[in-house]
């Protein structure tokens, strides 16, 4: 069968009302490997591409997602933490728009009934609408 294990999807797809990440990037820590002797833990790795993996809580502006998929958790594979865009003034959190956002479905079995959930990765993030607006120059350039 020739479907991909992670769907590619666009931003406005998954978030049609908008991202918000809230606090800050983190490390994701490997909780399978032995701590260091300072006893503090490895930082994952990505099994495909051997980078580092990072993790940002993102809140869904979508006022029809449920409650348990309000927040939710993106993952970054790079060599060196990713750089949200600046955070606006007067706003709580940070509006942000992912590039190369991709989900992998899994099943839930966390909670008293088993659930369709969605593992998110993305490439990068930038301010809304600059990914957008970088691909439409482009394609106008070509």
């Amino acid at each position: 069968m020739a479907i991909p294990r992670r769907i590619n999807l666009p931003h406005h797809e998954v978030f049609p009302a908008g991202a918000f990440l809230k606090g800050e990037v983190e490390p994701v820590l490997d909780f399978q490997a032995d701590k260091r002797p300072d006893g503090s833990r490895p930082q994952q790795t990505d099994k495909e591409t051997g980078l580092l993996l990072w993790q940002a809580t993102v809140l869904d502006a979508d006022e029809e997602a449920s409650r348990k998929d309000t927040a939710i958790v993106v993952k970054f594979a790079a060599g060196v933490r990713p750089v949200p865009p600046a955070k606006k003034a007067g706003m709580p959190w940070t509006p942000v728009e992912f590039v190369g956002l991709s989900a992998l479905p899994y099943v839930d079995t966390n909670s008293g009934r088993p659930r369709l959930a969605w593992s998110f990765r993305a490439e990068s993030m930038t301010e809304p609408g600059a990914a957008s607006a970088s691909s439409s120059s482009s394609k106008g350039a070509a």
